[in-house]
């Protein structure tokens, strides 16, 4: 039970061109009069710079500092050193425009376009840190072999009322009949439609930005929802999700409502995940998880293999967050292990039920606030490592996988020392990104620990 809305087959053509010429005919064309350049960092957030487009097409190299790749969630910067990891002097990066990200940014109040950038060293030299370029490294592993992955990944999000005081709970918000969601509306029609201008509004932005949405359903908790994309190349569905992220939020504050993306928004409601489906194709187009009699391949199994090995040492990109870790608890309906299972959605690693050229393998363990590019990235890293080594997977779980004991990492700290001393992930990151991101992570569990929670005023206050 969803709810579509057909997708305009002109829907390409409002997204992305191939060069700067195209790029100003397509402004013009549009009386665009402002252009944001977004860099996405390690937390998915959007950094840049908004000019005039006339000033884009005539300035010369937009640049920023190299900073904004170590900087925490918080807006600060690890207490450490990291070898080999930023530049001491906070340099300037030059950014390097991807035309075929161009689109309009629906909800500005003048005609506004956006563009996706990536960042260079001065020598032409990749950022090593960026995101965008940590997700190519994994791609272009997969094509040396003559490999093609496919994913196409699924987001949980809570609407909830605007909370400006984060010393209180998030709460559902109202929607047209006039009260809260205040039980589990799993797959309710009824419970979408509280909300109808909204999510008319989040197609129409989406529409008119090319992006393509495949299904809309309400999820367990109360006004939590999910979104469907399409498959199609890693890269370009991580850049879906980034801008389907901010799509949503900024839809959804204009209908005075927020939207969320944590991994556990609210205590008593389930967590909000984002799995991300996976396949792999050759130069023929073939999905090497099937042979030609329609059976499963070596490859698929040490795809699996591979999941189930490194996924634990990835945990810090796929649950990025300390909050993120209160989603992955026992008898909750988010996977606790790397488990796998035919069409078992208690499992970390879920085989949905398809066709021999469909045959993919759904990672269920990101939460929804994972960087799409870095955690689509984690994710066909593991399942490459493991066709490298010609793993051979557990037996497939039958049944329930809730009762089993955890292979994941409990918490973020656990996870930073699990990611830092994995040789094989540190021969496909490389030494720079993985230094960079443990710090931030270690960087943001000391924000963390400065505050203290309504669980030790409840319980320490009085009784120690």
């Amino acid at each position: 039970m969803s709810k579509k809305k057909p997708v305009k087959a002109a829907a390409s053509s409002l997204r992305g061109v191939a060069n700067m010429e195209e790029a100003r005919t397509w402004v013009a064309s549009r009386g665009i009069e402002e252009l944001e350049c977004v860099v996405p960092d390690q937390a998915g957030v959007a950094r840049g710079k908004i000019m005039p487009a006339s000033k884009f097409f005539n300035a010369p190299a937009m640049n920023l500092p190299s900073s904004i790749f170590h900087q925490t969630i918080a807006g600060e910067y690890p207490d450490e050193d990291v070898p080999g990891a930023g530049d001491p002097a906070d340099a300037d990066l030059v950014l390097e425009p991807d035309f075929s990200t161009l689109s309009v940014v629906p909800w500005a109040s003048d005609p506004t376009a956006q563009l996706i950038h990536d960042c260079y060293h001065r020598d032409g030299r990749p950022i090593e840190v960026a995101p965008r370029q940590l997700l190519r490294r994994v791609i272009e592993l997969y094509t040396k072999k003559g490999w093609f992955p496919i994913v196409a990944p699924e987001i949980e999000f809570y609407l909830v009322k605007p909370n400006t005081d984060p010393d209180y709970p998030l709460e559902p918000p109202v929607g047209r009949s006039g009260r809260p969601e205040t039980g589990r509306q799993s797959y309710s029609i009824s419970a979408v439609n509280e909300f109808d201008d909204l999510f008319e509004d989040i197609y129409d932005y989406s529409e008119a930005q090319g992006l393509e949405i495949d299904t809309l359903i309400h999820e367990e908790g109360a006004a939590q929802m999910e979104i469907n994309l399409r498959h199609g190349a890693p890269l370009e569905l991580a850049d879906q999700v980034f801008m389907f992220k901010r799509t949503i939020r900024e839809a959804a504050l204009a209908h005075n409502i927020y939207a969320t993306f944590m991994a556990k928004p609210i205590a008593n409601e389930p967590g909000s995940a984002m799995h991300i489906h996976q396949s792999v194709r050759d130069k023929a187009g073939k999905n090497i998880f099937s042979n030609a009699k329609g059976d499963p391949t070596p490859e698929f199994f040490a795809f699996i293999a591979g999941q189930q090995k490194y996924l634990p040492h990835v945990m810090c990109i796929l649950a990025p967050y300390v909050n993120s870790y209160r989603r992955l608890t026992k008898a909750a309906t988010a996977p606790i292990n790397v488990a796998w299972g035919y069409d078992n959605r208690t499992t970390g690693l879920r085989v949905p039920p398809s066709k021999p050229e469909s045959r993919r393998v759904e990672n269920r363990i990101p939460s929804s606030d994972a960087n799409p590019y870095l955690s689509i990235a984690a994710s066909l890293a593991a399942g490459y490592l493991g066709m490298m080594e010609g793993g051979q997977p557990t037996e497939p779980v039958e049944g329930s996988a809730h009762g089993l004991d955890y292979d994941l990492p409990r918490g973020l700290l656990e996870a930073v020392a699990l990611f830092e001393e994995s040789e094989a992930l540190e021969g496909v990151f490389g030494r720079s990104f993985m230094a960079t991101y443990a710090a931030i992570k270690r960087g943001e569990f000391e924000t963390f620990m400065r505050v203290i929670s309504p669980w030790e005023r409840e319980y320490l206050l009085l009784n120690v």
